[in-house]
């Protein structure tokens, strides 16, 4: 139980805007006992979503403190861009290092469907922690 906690948190953690490496943390853990390997796949996919949902939450209510024209001229061009055009699709990317993230708070920034949102997220984290888990397996 306290390492489905330790897989929860450190893959919520990650999914904020804090640096953390959950991927390592979860072949630990797999390596540790991997007779667990479907509860700390879905511990790391639930955690590293609800992760996720709170930057989109944080994007949705710091809206109120950057105007639409402050964004478009910072350094959040790109991915803003890439939000803008395949919207809610480019959530699939949420998993993905240094640009997930962002990714998350600009969704919730530009008041992007909650539902449609969190679904992607879970798809996104889920498919890369089950790559992550057979990886371990095989080769453990």
């Amino acid at each position: 139980m306290e390492s489905l906690w330790l897989m929860f948190s450190g893959a919520f953690l990650a999914a904020t805007l804090l640096p953390g490496g959950s991927e390592v943390l979860l072949a630990a853990l797999l390596a540790n006992t991997p007779t667990d390997w479907l509860a700390l796949w879905l511990a790391a996919s639930v955690g590293n979503t609800l992760g996720s949902l709170t930057s989109f939450a944080l994007g949705w209510f710091g809206r109120m403190a950057k105007t639409p024209e402050q964004l478009a001229s910072s350094r959040y061009q790109r991915s803003l861009r890439l939000v803008q055009k395949y919207g809610v699709w480019s959530l699939l990317l949420a998993w993905a290092p240094v640009i997930g993230d962002l990714l998350c708070v600009l969704a919730g920034w530009l008041r992007l469907p909650l539902l449609p949102s969190v679904v992607l997220f879970f798809v996104g984290k889920t498919l890369r922690y089950l790559l992550v888990t057979a990886a371990v397996l095989h080769w453990s």
